[in-house]
């Protein structure tokens, strides 16, 4: 007979967690944070059902045993599986999520054996909700989420960089940091911006673009 007065409070401290990390992620991604909102959702909901699981593997204990000792083993020997998935391609970090479902697929088979069923079963759902709705959420919000280097050369220097600026954002890119160089004897004026960009872009429009503010020689967007 399932007692649904402590998995009421369960499915509470579940969603409370979810809204958490979602909460959490908006911040996070909304300066451009590598941690992204499915990542820290996943961490913070499955935080909070391992929390659950090891209250509950003491109920049923004996008083001379230490019955989260297998748990917290198995959530220390998980976090170097999921750091084996985190790798940097450029200037971008990849893989933070894959580890985030790693370590929630480590917590729901802990609660799976002891148990825990319902609370599982809500967090298992919950998972799929984030990792396929959020993610559209995710890029319509953030659409442009991958760094990438900028290198401008023009041809003179009194280029006007706030009409420049403007331009590059126009086109979709968000504009993270800048560095400039003249080279005075050439008259050239070399810029490095560190942007994000869509997924997908077209950046002919914003070729030519540039091109009218002054007489461009040179154009990379590289990771």
């Amino acid at each position: 007979m399932i007692d649904w007065n402590p998995i009421s409070e369960h499915l509470i401290q579940i969603c409370l967690s979810m809204v958490c990390g979602f909460v959490l992620g908006f911040e996070r991604k909304s300066r451009s944070q590598a941690v992204g909102i499915r990542t820290l959702v996943l961490i913070c909901m499955s935080s909070t059902l391992l929390s659950i699981l090891s209250t509950e593997m003491t109920v049923d204990a004996p008083s001379n045993s230490d019955a989260t000792r297998i748990a917290a083993g198995v959530v220390s020997g998980i976090g170097f599986l999921g750091g084996g998935v985190i790798m940097r391609q450029g200037m971008n970090i990849k893989g933070l999520t894959s580890a985030a479902v790693i370590w929630t697929a480590s917590a729901l088979g802990l609660s799976i054996g002891a148990g825990l069923y319902v609370q599982s079963g809500v967090v298992l759902v919950g998972s799929e909700v984030i990792l396929v709705l959020i993610e559209k959420v995710q890029l319509k919000k953030f659409p442009s989420i991958k760094t990438k280097m900028l290198h401008l050369v023009f041809e003179e220097s009194s280029i006007d960089l706030d009409v420049l600026g403007m331009e590059i954002e126009k086109a979709g890119l968000v504009i993270c940091d800048v560095n400039m160089s003249r080279i005075i004897a050439a008259h050239q004026l070399h810029l490095h911006y560190s942007v994000k960009v869509p997924r997908t872009q077209d950046y002919n429009k914003l070729l030519s673009a540039l091109g009218k503010l002054g007489p461009l020689t040179e154009f990379s967007l590289t990771d």
